[in-house]
């Protein structure tokens, strides 16, 4: 317990350093606007999908709208959508769900206007997890595609 007091408070006082010393006092540490720090605070960076499914949520749909927003008024960015899988079925499986999942989002963003040419996908399939455990908790965080702004 006392180990676990001493850390919070090594937190705490490393994060208002570290917010004071970005932009000034008071800082979320959303990053300034336009930064890729920005868009992965203030905007989300992932969309999560369903087991077995390459099919927007509502959820998602909602955050790439965000997303496109942004790209669009932010047009200097090249970005990746990375597609990803849980570590259920096999690779090859998983990679080409994680391609379908890249595609969906890659397809979406285009909708939204942002320029395809500035988007390039790859998918990971259960290569590259989040969250490692034998559990509903950890494959939902695997199931996602990620936008990587470069």
């Amino acid at each position: 317990m006392m180990f676990f007091v001493v850390f919070v408070a090594a937190c705490s006082r490393s994060a208002s350093t570290d917010q004071v010393g970005m932009t000034g006092v008071g800082n979320t540490g959303a990053g300034t606007p336009g930064s890729q720090q920005e868009f992965i605070v203030s905007v989300g960076d992932r969309v999560f999908f369903t087991t077995d499914s390459s099919s927007l949520t509502t959820e998602a749909m909602a955050t790439l709208d965000k997303q496109a927003q942004w790209l669009n008024q932010y047009g200097n960015y090249r970005i990746m959508i990375e597609g990803h899988a849980d570590e259920r079925g096999t690779r090859e499986y998983n990679i080409a769900l994680g391609a379908r999942r890249a595609s969906v989002v890659v397809n979406y963003l285009t909708s939204r206007g942002v320029n395809a040419q500035r988007i390039t996908s790859q998918s990971f399939g259960k290569e590259r997890p989040v969250a490692i455990c034998n559990d509903i908790s950890c494959w939902s965080q695997n199931r996602r595609a990620v936008t990587v702004v470069q």
